[in-house]
Parts: C-alpha cells; sequence; structure tokens
C-alpha cells in the first residue's frame, strides 16, 4: 500500500518533556480509553499543515520562513491543562493545552504568512495551539469533561519548556515514530 506523505511546521517539544508527557500518558491511558494514543517522539505543535507538497513550493516555503524567523527568539511555553475536540460525548482528538503565549502566537503568524507566500493554502481555522495526545474516544460509556481533571493529579504545576525550534516534518504513516524532522529552524538563545 503506498502512502502519501504531507508536510508541516511545528515547534519541537524537548526530548525531556517528551519524557515526562509519556509517563503521564501511561497513567491517562488506564483512566481514557482512546483508540490511538500519539507516540511522544511525535508530538509537537502544529503551526502551518502544508498537506502534500510540490518540491518547488515546499523549498520556497523553507526560503520563507528562514527569513522570516532568523531573528526570532527562544521563548518558555507551559502546558497545563487538557482539552479535546469533537463531540462531547466522543472527542475525536485528545490534547494538551499551552497557557496563552504572544511569543508562539506572533511565531506561528510568521511561519503561516511565509508558507501562504510560498502559495499554500492554509486553513484558516483560528490557531488553537495544542500537543496531540490520542484519537478517537472508544470507552463504553460517553466521554466526560470531568475526566480531564486527572491531569492536575499527575501535573500540579503547569510543565514549562524551552520552545527553542521551528522544525518541518514529513509524515510517514506507515512508520512508528511517524514524523521526520526534514528542515531545523533554531530561534535565538
Amino acid at each position: 500500500m503506498e502512502y502519501q506523505t504531507h508536510f508541516f511546521y511545528a515547534i519541537r517539544i524537548p526530548e525531556e518533556t517528551k519524557g515526562i508527557l509519556k509517563n503521564h500518558i501511561e497513567q491517562l491511558r488506564t483512566a481514557l480509553p482512546f483508540q490511538r494514543w500519539v507516540h511522544h517522539l511525535d508530538m509537537h505543535i502544529t503551526m502551518a499543515f502544508l498537506g502534500s507538497a510540490p518540491a518547488d513550493k515546499l523549498e520556497a516555503s523553507v526560503n520563507n520562513v528562514k527569513s522570516a524567523i532568523k531573528s526570532e527568539q527562544a521563548f518558555t511555553l507551559k502546558i497545563n491543562d487538557l482539552g479535546i475536540f469533537g463531540a462531547k460525548d466522543s472527542p475525536r482528538v485528545f490534547w494538551a493545552d499551552t497557557e496563552e503565549s504572544p511569543e508562539l502566537q506572533a511565531l506561528r503568524n510568521k511561519v503561516f504568512q511565509a508558507c501562504e507566500e510560498a502559495g499554500f493554502a492554509l486553513e484558516k481555522r483560528p490557531f488553537r495551539p495544542h500537543i496531540t495526545m490520542a484519537r478517537k474516544w472508544r470507552g463504553d460509556v460517553p466521554f466526560q469533561k470531568e475526566q480531564l481533571t486527572i491531569w492536575k493529579e499527575l501535573q500540579p504545576e503547569p510543565l514549562p519548556f524551552l520552545a527553542g525550534e521551528v522544525v518541518l516534518y514529513q509524515t510517514h504513516l506507515n512508520q512508528t515514530p511517524k514524523y521526520e524532522a526534514i528542515k531545523l529552524f533554531p530561534l535565538q538563545t
């Protein structure tokens, strides 16, 4: 079976933070029956999803993003809560949230605009930064929002990490982990 590859720009989650999230996921799995859990090495915050991309447009996006964020500073993000997308009683996506960050919003806007200038037609929904943790509720009973309070038991204080790198990822749906970093854009420290 042939898989179509996709590309996207994202904030890389540091390895140490991914390790903490991996430990939390082990405990969350027993309490929250989602069908597919994200491999901890695949965790990221998407800023611009390109989909399949011709080589010339992809290269233009790389050049545009590199230019647009060359003087951007690294900044701290804090993971502080859990949330869902989809139906309230049967969510399709389960995610970890970050505290509001003007720095992340500004960086995302620059990356997004750089990709549009390269010719990509990007999704126009409002930016909702999140780290996808699992997909597709499969519980025997409807999902209850109160189940999300488990996060405060696992992580009583917000979990800080340095957002120090934008990455262009390529998907490999037939592999685990499935996201490969193909271009790195370090932020200034």
